[in-house]
């Protein structure tokens, strides 16, 4: 028996890039030639597509937006039906949170508290706080009496640690349209002082995009006072040539912090509180919060190197609170709330409430890949890219965000113009004690699964579950009736590139793999019985043709998933096989000839 694909097509059609497809059709038109000549074209359409367009709620998973969210996007609250959103999955983000906050075998809760805010096409489905803002009273986890307990709210401030990256990049941005900087201009051109090692010619956007080979850390609060530790900054050795090695490096964003200071004469807190906060009204973000506020201010960890003791209302990090609580790298308190606002904006293109803070160009630069000699370090200017790690099923080459050592993280998916943020006190009263990348990935996880994907021929199509560690097979018995039979069905995948699915087939006891085509929307792409990954995020018409003679044969969808971190799922519809005689076999028609062992029929 032989298998062909079912009709060849010339190599000029078939799909290159995935990221560059994303990019070119998934933001606002942004073209993606090259990352230093990423532009974007202005688009304010709300464009779906899919069979849920015009559905009257929200789009669904399976229809992916093009271009940014008309900039009157503003954020109001909203119930999950309202825009389509799956209840149960909500209500289960919030059950998978609290759970968290129950000691497991180790004794050691997750985090004491945490606030989540999720929201959809500009509404927010959900904003709840639980557990406690302050618990401990030292470094050992001794609780505090009850009374003395400060409960979380949904407007508790976090010490946002290492978002506050995000900030920096942006006034970077702010400053490069205002002509000052250049993202291709040695850092050195700037800060005569950075220089100093061989780092001549380590440039802007290389400090951005952590490709500087600038160490990720050095420990600044042994250097007498402000001005020393700030030299001693910029006068690091690097590890590697600049554009070498991929390197999350605090010193990268410690000098981009000096440099926009340099260029505008103004204090970074400055910059971000006139450039950021106060036009977008994010009320309770900035560094060094007032003391008035302390009340609201989630504790973080006993420290003893520095001998700081329970920090609360002060930044956690030792080196931004060596440079005076204003840092590059680290300082920025904020709110759910206010993080929701900056999260929209981005969606919007650089806009909320008629307040532009950058241009659209800005952001389609912020969000597009920079790094793709680095793979797995996917990273804008600023922004994360595509890290499943605790973006979870959100996750696409295009999905933006970033994580606080303190236990925050903001993911921002444009194609679904969703975002979810979580704000966690993690590091209360200890940071040894807990890692909240699986709190991140259930919220992202739990709100992707909430967002819809369509069945293409009628209510249901059979879809693997989201299972860890799994193998789910979906087996086909049917007698071919002549020597040359044509497979179609649709599919949907989009899985990490770990969790695969093979299309199978077999005349006795063994299986070999049967090559298929999938086309969706002027892409193709041929497979060799195997897909996974990011595959835009849409249905696709997968085809093979099985050469051989007539008889009983069995077709299997085989998916086998890894131990963590999953994506949406695979869905397989709308089976279907013919001959030369006509129509052999309809999966609308006849269900129940499937053999299912961990596949479901899904209505969503």
């Amino acid at each position: 028996m032989s298998v062909r694909f079912w009709r060849p097509l010339p190599r000029r059609l078939r799909v290159g890039a995935v990221v560059a497809v994303l990019l070119a059709g998934s933001l606002a038109g942004l073209v993606h030639d090259t990352p230093a000549t990423a532009v974007a074209v202005p688009s304010d359409q709300v464009t779906s597509h899919g069979p849920g367009a015009g559905r009257g709620h929200g789009r669904g998973f399976d229809e992916p937006a093009v271009g940014f969210a008309p900039p009157s996007t503003r954020l109001v609250p909203a119930t999950p039906e309202e825009v389509g959103l799956n209840t149960a999955e909500i209500e289960g983000m919030l059950a998978d949170l609290r759970a968290y906050l129950e000691a497991p075998s180790d004794g050691r809760p997750l985090y004491p508290g945490a606030v989540v805010l999720a929201a959809h096409d500009g509404k927010i489905v959900v904003h709840e706080a639980m557990g406690h803002a302050v618990k401990y009273a030292d470094a050992n986890g001794t609780e505090l009496p009850a009374d003395q307990q400060v409960p979380m709210r949904p407007d508790t401030i976090f010490d946002m640690a290492s978002i506050s990256k995000l900030f920096t990049s942006i006034v970077v941005m702010q400053q490069v349209e205002a002509g000052r900087i250049d993202l291709d201009a040695p850092v050195a051109s700037y800060l005569p002082t950075f220089a100093t090692n061989g780092k001549e010619s380590i440039t802007v956007r290389q400090l951005l995009t952590h490709t500087s080979g600038l160490p990720s850390w050095r420990r600044l609060w042994d250097y007498p006072d402000r001005e020393s530790r700030i030299r001693a900054a910029l006068e690091v050795a690097p590890k590697a040539p600049p554009q070498t090695l991929y390197e999350y490096s605090d010193l990268n964003l410690i000098t981009l912090g000096v440099l926009v200071e340099k260029v505008s004469g103004k204090p970074l807190d400055v910059l971000v509180r006139e450039g950021i906060t106060e036009p977008l009204g994010m009320v309770d973000t900035g560094y060094n919060p007032p003391a008035a506020k302390l009340d609201r201010i989630a504790a973080t960890e006993y420290q003893t190197d520095p001998p700081r003791g329970m920090v609360r209302g002060s930044v956690h990090d030792e080196n931004a609170w060596s440079l005076g609580g204003v840092a590059g790298h680290a300082g920025i308190f904020s709110t759910a709330n206010d993080l929701a606002i900056l999260a929209q904006t981005i969606l919007n293109g650089g806009t909320y409430q008629r307040q532009r803070i950058l241009r659209r160009e800005s952001v389609a630069q912020m969000l597009a890949d920079y790094n793709e000699a680095f793979p797995g370090h996917a990273h804008g200017l600023g922004f994360e890219l595509d890290q499943r790690f605790y973006m979870g099923a959100l996750s696409a080459p295009s999905t933006a965000g970033h994580t606080g050592f303190t236990g925050t993280s903001i993911v921002i998916d444009p194609l679904s113009r969703s975002f979810v943020i979580l704000l966690t006190n993690r590091v209360h009263p200890r940071r040894e004690w807990s890692n909240v990348n699986p709190a991140r990935r259930v919220v992202a996880d739990r709100l992707a699964q909430a967002l819809a994907v369509t069945p293409r021929r009628g209510r249901t199509a059979w879809y693997t579950g989201r299972d860890d560690a799994t193998t789910a097979t979906l087996t086909l018995p049917v007698r071919l009736r002549t020597d040359r039979t044509r497979l179609a069905f649709d599919l949907f995948v989009d899985t990490e590139d770990s969790d695969r699915l093979t299309l199978e087939i077999s005349r006795g006891e063994t299986w070999e793999p049967l090559p298929f085509v999938v086309a969706s929307r002027g892409r193709v792409s041929e497979h060799d019985g195997v897909i996974s990954g990011f595959t835009g995020r849409v249905w696709q018409v997968a085809r093979a043709e099985i050469d051989g003679p007539p008889g009983e044969v069995r077709i299997r969808w085989r998916f086998t998933s890894d131990p963590s971190q999953r994506g949406r799922g695979v869905y397989v519809d709308g089976v279907r096989l013919g001959d030369a005689e006509g129509t052999l076999f309809d999966g609308e028609r006849e269900p129940d000839a499937f053999l299912a062992d961990g596949w479901v029929q899904a209505d969503r």
